[in-house]
């Protein structure tokens, strides 16, 4: 005998009614899902578009910015060096012109010094002036490039009373300074050895230990002199955490003189200023331990640096 057939509940006239519903909610998704994977294409599409675009725009801008630069230099250089006999003030423009295109790509300290040694020993009645006018350009360079670094490092003052260093003894020690940058924290000891009131300029002997934490690396020890020509991009010190130091002078006077400091990461350093090969593998090695993939080209943290 066959079963009676089974009377059909509530639940099963619901399945009934939200059976067609289910496939034509099923179909407005898959259309969505197209329409919307299409949308999505076409504006990764533009904008692969627009930033090749704008690549491509950028290097023609930067090749013929590149192009302008070298043949004005070209013609700057040859300028400067053509012997004019003793026009200094053509000299001296022509110093201000390489000074404010070229200061963070060449180092201009030697030509500012044969250019303040040639005023020096002229008899041209405005050298007093031009000798001005090489300082000026000078600290408006050096402060331009201090602004600069500050933004990616820390920096500090120090005065120097030339009285006490007449006095003192192998030199006037200044006050160091605690400077902590990404992570890393430097001790920066300055002496200020002689002053040449001349020449105004002092002769420095720069000191930083090893930071605590890592006593695989070695303490940085360098002695030079610190002019108004000397800009901190150019003329800075490499220390052993791959940071660079560069002390700066914003006033000499026979009293006194006021020194500036600044510590910065090495990429902010001058166009010409290139990581060494052992800061190179550094950097590599710090960036495979933190990703926890071991030795990178085969170099374990054991095998010893590299120049």
């Amino acid at each position: 005998m066959t079963e009676p057939a089974r009377k059909k509940d509530f639940w099963d006239k619901i399945a009934v009614l939200l059976h067609p519903v289910g496939g034509l909610l099923t179909a407005m998704a898959v259309a969505f899902v197209g329409v919307k994977g299409s949308q999505l294409l076409e504006r990764r599409q533009s904008l692969d578009t627009n930033a090749r675009l704008y690549s491509e725009l950028m290097s023609r801008r930067e090749e013929a910015e590149s192009s302008l630069r070298k043949d004005m230099l070209v013609s700057i250089i040859a300028q400067y060096l053509r012997p004019t006999g003793g026009d200094l003030d053509a000299k001296v423009l022509n110093l201000e012109l390489l000074a404010y295109n070229f200061h963070d790509s060449l180092d201009l300290r030697p030509l500012f010094f044969d250019l303040q040694r040639k005023i020096r020993k002229s008899k041209d009645e405005d050298r007093v002036e031009l000798q001005q006018r090489i300082q000026s350009v000078a600290r408006e360079i050096t402060a331009k490039q201090l602004f600069a670094l500050e933004g990616h490092g820390r920096s500090f003052r120090r005065s120097v009373d030339l009285d006490e260093l007449k006095a003192a003894r192998g030199g006037l020690e200044l006050e160091g300074e605690r400077v902590v940058l990404r992570d890393t924290s430097s001790l920066v000891n300055l002496r200020v050895l002689s002053a040449d009131l001349e020449q105004q300029q002092l002769r420095v002997r720069l000191e930083v230990p090893a930071p605590p934490d890592r006593p695989d690396l070695a303490d940085t020890r360098a002695t030079f002199d610190v002019s108004y020509f000397d800009f901190p991009m150019i003329d800075n010190t490499r220390l052993a955490n791959g940071l660079r130091c560069a002390v700066t002078l914003s006033n000499f006077s026979p009293a006194g003189a006021d020194l500036a400091i600044a510590c910065f990461p090495g990429e902010y350093a001058s166009l010409k200023d290139r990581p060494y090969y052992d800061e190179v593998i550094q950097k590599l090695r710090e960036a495979t331990s933190e990703e926890g993939e071991g030795s990178v080209l085969g170099l374990g943290p054991e095998a010893p640096p590299q120049r």
